[in-house]
């Protein structure tokens, strides 16, 4: 299989990006459970800009350009990558699918009517960050058809975790405000049809369509998204203005914003008590839909889909690599992180769930890294 030159720039980016995103995790904790403790911790959730605290501001604002990047690549892949073609891209639909409803049902079987319940969607997200670092320190042993697979799978589960965010994280909608951003969507569709090319009057409507969106209800960072669907894309190539915005935003993304938002959400203070929050149904959901789920929902849909004939098994791929790519699904940490602000009020709830996030994440990446390690080597 033949990767093509945006694809492996992509995968380039998001492997550097997991790296660092690895190293900034373990300097915010270090920090936060340090003689520094106080003042760091003070500094991310000390309501300073406009009422709100910096890292409300990261969530909802800096994140809004992660979505707009999840969502050029992601129609990137519709017109030109490994979602164009439906038999290429039936595999990994039928296996996000799996990787979302396994883990979400699982979770919902151990928190079913409690207060923690609204969490089914943390466990159902993969960070493509991590996902792709993990896989890329295994060198050239990694098949193109594996890089491809987990990379799609991971978008499609990004935009998946997108369409839970909008649908059930949404508390109260105000109809004005949403109706002027979509009526501003609108005009920039028109935009479009009329072939300006020209980003700055798309960038500038992006801006005053994510203002009426924070303030509808609809959680402002899906501007992010439907904002990427009506930047032109014309034939996809290098001149193109959604190429060079593509292009432009990986580094910001992968380099700034993404450590930026793992610094700010990753500032917890480990208490003498904090074991005490594994006990709880809400961790054991956590866990146990990242690191059994995942894996299970994606290799069973994903067998359903190529027995049933709705999938193909591309070549070169096997079984065994499409179970490592699960257990490397099970990485959450960003986009779970993100739905754990989302779903939870209660501070304590949200310290125990991140804590959840990173032994599930940690435990999800050793062991996919550990089994395609072996795998691989058996070539």
């Amino acid at each position: 299989m033949k990767l093509t030159k945006t694809f492996k720039a992509f995968f380039k980016n998001e492997k550097s990006g997991g790296i660092i995103l690895l190293f900034v995790t373990l300097l915010s904790l270090f920090l936060a459970n340090s003689s520094f403790q106080v003042p760091y911790v003070a500094f991310w959730e000390k309501d300073n800009i406009a009422g709100h605290s910096i890292t409300h501001w990261i969530n909802d604002g800096l994140m809004t350009i992660f979505f707009l990047l999840i969502g050029l690549e992601l129609e990137r892949e519709i017109y030109h990558g490994e979602l164009s073609n439906i038999k290429n891209a039936s595999l990994p639909i039928m296996a996000a699918f799996g990787g979302m409803l396994v883990p979400a049902a699982i979770f919902l079987a151990l928190n079913y009517g409690t207060t923690t319940q609204n969490g089914a969607g943390i466990p159902m997200a993969t960070d493509i960050a991590f996902a792709i670092g993990i896989l890329s320190l295994l060198g050239n042993r990694v098949p193109a058809s594996l890089k491809v697979f987990l990379t799609a799978l991971a978008v499609i589960d990004d935009l998946g975790a997108i369409i839970v965010i909008a649908i059930f994280y949404t508390t109260s909608i105000s109809f004005l405000n949403l109706g002027i951003a979509l009526g501003i969507w609108c005009l920039l569709f028109v935009l479009n049809r009329m072939k300006i090319h020209n980003l700055i009057p798309y960038l500038i409507g992006g801006v005053i369509m994510w203002y009426f969106m924070l303030n509808s209800g609809v959680h402002a960072t899906i501007t992010g998204v439907i904002l990427a669907f009506v930047i032109p894309f014309g034939d996809g190539g290098e001149k193109t203005s959604s190429y060079r915005l593509q292009h432009f935003l990986h580094q910001p993304v992968a380099f700034f914003i993404l450590p930026l938002f793992a610094v700010a959400n990753t500032a917890l203070p480990i208490t003498e008590n904090w074991h005490e929050g594994l006990s709880h149904v809400n961790t054991y959901g956590i866990i146990l839909g990242l690191v059994v789920g995942k894996p299970l929902g994606i290799l069973l849909f994903s067998s359903v889909g190529v027995t049933s004939g709705l999938c193909i098994l591309p070549k070169n791929l096997k079984w065994t690599h499409i179970l490592g790519a699960g257990m490397l699904g099970g990485i959450g940490f960003t986009m779970s992180i993100f739905i754990t602000v989302l779903a939870f009020k209660n501070p304590e709830i949200i310290v125990f769930s991140k804590i959840a996030i990173l032994i599930a994440s940690f435990l999800a990446g050793l062991m996919g890294f550990v089994y395609l390690k072996y795998t691989l080597s058996k070539k």
